[in-house]
Order: structure tokens, then sequence, then C-alpha cells
């Protein structure tokens, strides 16, 4: 990617900390200005530090399908007030259940987008990297969480491997229930040796031992990361001002 920032050329922590300024700030009222004013800002970031429309696009449309449902569950069964429009049972849509699913629909996205799309092609040995050097989390719980997730695409294969092998010995076509319960609980065997395997290895090597190891790539934190987190709080600040200015902002779901 190239653009004003590049994101492949900017720390994991600079996008963690910017997705977590905008989310603090979208949080704190359940209204559909603020949503929708962060929602344009964070679109324009997208495309200013070098975001391509496509993958944009096909990531904003699975995010819209899961804020619709959210939305959808919101109109139906929402506090309702002011003007009821259907009622049905349990079923209520009024003025007030469409305003809230509206602002939950910008807000859903508002929220995720940013997350979204600034980690969208973060490696996890450079996101590990600069939590242990930039935020200073102990190497221990950095380097751990790491190897964990380097082994979650390993349950998908040891699974698969699993039925394989189940098939192959004829314990596997009759109750399907029966089956899928003792087939997890060999996937958890599996791991919890695994696992210890790894830790065992992990010791043997010093990887206990934080002070007196180094990290073996630098992880860099300069004028790019400062300028990311910045348009973080820009984007916040100009749509709480914009919701309060405007008479919307709704603090807490509560007016």
């Amino acid at each position: 990617m190239t653009g004003a920032l590049g994101t492949r050329t900017i720390n994991p922590v600079a996008r963690l900390l910017a997705a977590a300024i905008i989310a603090a700030g979208l949080v704190l009222s359940l209204d559909w200005v603020s949503a929708l004013t962060a929602l344009v800002l964070e679109i324009g970031l997208f495309f200013a530090i070098g975001a391509r429309p496509r993958p944009v696009l096909i990531r904003s449309a699975l995010l819209a399908v899961a804020a619709a449902l959210t939305a959808l569950t919101i109109l139906l069964y929402g506090q309702s007030s002011g003007l009821v429009h259907w009622h049905f049972l349990l079923i209520t849509v009024s003025d007030g259940s469409i305003g809230l699913a509206l602002a939950t629909f910008l807000r859903v996205l508002a929220i995720a987008l940013p997350s979204v799309i600034l980690f969208a092609d973060v490696e996890p040995t450079e996101l590990a990297d600069g939590l242990g050097q930039v935020l200073r989390l102990p190497a221990r719980f950095v380097l751990g969480a790491l190897a964990g997730l380097r082994l979650v695409n390993l349950l998908a294969e040891d699974w698969r491997y699993l039925g394989y092998a189940r098939r192959a010995r004829g314990v596997a076509d009759h109750a399907p229930l029966r089956r899928l319960a003792g087939q997890a609980f060999a996937l958890l065997v599996f791991a919890v040796r695994r696992g210890s395997k790894l830790a065992t290895a992990m010791e043997a090597r010093g990887f206990g031992a934080h002070r007196t190891r180094t990290w073996a790539r630098p992880s860099s934190f300069g004028g790019r990361e400062f300028a990311l987190i910045a348009a973080g709080f820009a984007i916040a600040a100009t749509a709480i001002t914009v919701a309060v200015t405007t008479g919307s902002w709704n603090f807490i779901g509560h007016r």
C-alpha cells in the first residue's frame, strides 16, 4: 500500500491505539450524528493512508451485514417511544426504536471498521514486537500470546486429521453428537500436550529470562505513528463536537 502514511510502514501499536481512541470516543454516546461523522472521517483516513478501495468495500460490506442484524434486533425489540408504527406480541416498532436502530447500525460500523481496516495486513510477530518494545509489556506474556496465536491454525488441521483417524477406525459412523463430543475432547488433549511442550521448549531457550534476552527485530515508533494517533484523536473529538453542537449527544444511552 502507498499513501500519505503507508499502512505497511506504520507500527501495529499505533494502529491499535488509534482504533482504541476512536472506539473510546464513540462508546460514550448512542446517537447517529457522532457515529456518522466518525464513519465519514474514518473512510477519508483509510484512503489517506493508502487503503485500496476494493478491500475496504468488501470488508465494509461484511461489517454492514453484521451491523444490520444488530440494528434489526434493536428495531424490533428496543425500547419504544414516540409514535408506534407496528406492534405484534413482543415486537414493537416505534420512532424511538427506529432511531436507536439507526444509531446502533452506524455505531457498530464506526467502531469496528478502523480495527478491520488498520489490522488487515498486520503480522502477529510485528504486533508482538511492538507490544514488547513500545508498550513495554512483559516479554513472557507477549511471546506466550504470540506462540499461542501461531498454533491456532493447527487446530483446524488437527480436527480434520482426528476425523480421518476416527473414520478409519470405524468409530465415526454413528451417534454424531457423541462423536463430536469425543473428537472435541481429543482435540483439547492435543492442544494441552502441544502447549506443555511449547512452554518447556521456550523456557529451555530462555524466553522467560526477559532481563537477559534481546529482541531480534527493533520496533520503531516515530512521526508516522504519532500522526495516525493524532488522527484518531481528531476523529473522536470531531464526532463528539458535532454531536454536542447539533444537540444529538446521548451520553451512555441516557437522554
